[in-house]
């Protein structure tokens, strides 16, 4: 029986704690800790997102006016401002981002069976970033020219379940192909990308790797056409080609054919070219694939609208990573939950649910399936009118 325990803790109790201890002390992380360890920072910082605090200070209060209770949410230590701020500040972020690419692949393995919505048998991901605005008189290490700060969150999400597979923090002046360097390509993988990631020698060693890609191309791209390839117009395709490039030192980046498709949006009013090394796929397929982008768009909506990552706890770029990579984890935990207790509740009510029961001892599958907030009799003898009528 889950009965007796708080809503948190069961949430909590999904997550790989016994290795969360393992990175721990790899790292050393609760070397010279008396009482406040890095499993009750996770703790509280996992708590402010999910009930959307907005300070040191409202975490602390929240935490505080709970007393004793807090054993019971798995917090041994004694919760302050400063204590807090000063873990943010101090412990190592790499312990959070190892422990979230745990989470991450426990999510994306439930996830694995998830309809993608084409047929096809690759693991799809999709590459982008979003910038984050930061105060440069708050951040200074952030800034990017004489008068801005912000930095940058570079996201591989897979497609199927929605679940971001990596993420890199870096300063906005990064530019965005620059990734690729850094990207560790899956043989046989798609991975579709904006014009922002076109570089043809960063594209030939995903093709040398054996990886697909699909990328929109530039409006200056430089080809010749060598075949045509009949296609269905009415499906808003354009053509279908097989180009060599021009440009004599994009040539020398890239030797290889490449597979121009061209397709229209009568929707929009617009026609995309896009680039891929596949020749297999179907032209509509590869138009879709593109279109299918739009996914890792809506994640960087979401995480910014739910989720503590555009204001922060702390100033320096160990407290912004550590807070961003728990914010993640956040997102995964509630996916995994979702998935294994088999609740048909989009992330955004389930968040929302969670953020007002945290502290209820209600089980989740009774709260997540509406039955903990559901009148047993629609008519209450002694239920007062709000407003007389």
């Amino acid at each position: 029986m889950i009965q007796g325990r708080t809503v948190f803790s069961q949430l909590i109790s999904h997550l790989p704690d016994r290795y969360f201890r393992r990175i721990v002390a790899r790292y050393g992380g609760n070397r010279r800790v008396r009482s406040f360890s890095c499993w009750d920072q996770y703790l509280c910082m996992t708590f402010a997102q999910l009930t959307h605090r907005e300070s040191l200070r409202d975490i602390e209060a929240c935490l505080r006016a709970l007393g004793d209770a807090l054993y019971h949410l798995g917090i041994r230590g004694r919760v302050s401002r400063s204590t807090l701020a000063d873990a943010n500040e101090k412990r190592d972020w790499r312990i959070y981002a190892e422990f979230a690419q745990k989470v991450i692949a426990e999510g994306r393995r439930l996830y694995s069976d998830e309809p993608l919505g084409l047929d096809l048998d690759h693991t799809v991901y999709a590459l982008d970033s979003t910038t984050i605005e930061l105060c440069l008189s708050l951040f200074p290490w952030a800034r990017v020219g004489r008068d801005r700060g912000s930095i940058k969150l570079h996201t591989l999400l897979d497609l199927q379940g929605s679940i971001p597979a990596n993420l890199w923090i870096t300063t906005a002046s990064f530019a965005d192909n620059r990734i690729l360097d850094v990207l560790l390509p899956e043989p046989g993988s798609i991975y579709i990308m904006d014009r922002g990631y076109v570089d043809f020698a960063r594209l030939a060693y995903l093709d040398r790797s054996r990886a697909v890609f699909v990328v929109r191309a530039k409006a200056n791209l430089k080809c010749r056409r060598l075949y045509s390839h009949p296609v269905d117009r009415s499906t808003g395709l354009i053509c279908d080609q097989t180009v060599v490039l021009m440009d004599r030192r994009t040539a020398e980046h890239y030797p290889d054919k490449l597979r121009r498709v061209r397709f229209r949006d009568d929707t929009k009013n617009e026609a995309w070219t896009y680039l891929t090394n596949d020749f297999e796929l179907p032209a509509l397929t590869v138009a879709e694939l593109y279109r299918s982008r739009w996914q890792v768009e809506l994640f960087f909506k979401w995480i910014k609208q739910h989720l503590r990552i555009k204001a922060f706890y702390g100033n320096s770029g160990n407290a912004v990573r550590t807070q961003i990579w728990i914010a993640v984890a956040t997102y995964v935990l509630v996916a995994i939950v979702r998935k294994r207790l088999e609740i048909d509740l989009d992330l955004y009510t389930f968040l929302q649910i969670l953020s007002v029961y945290v502290f209820e001892k209600v089980p989740l599958p009774q709260l997540l399936t509406g039955s903990a907030y559901t009148l047993e009799s629609g008519h209450i003898r002694n239920q007062l009118s709000l407003f007389d009528l």
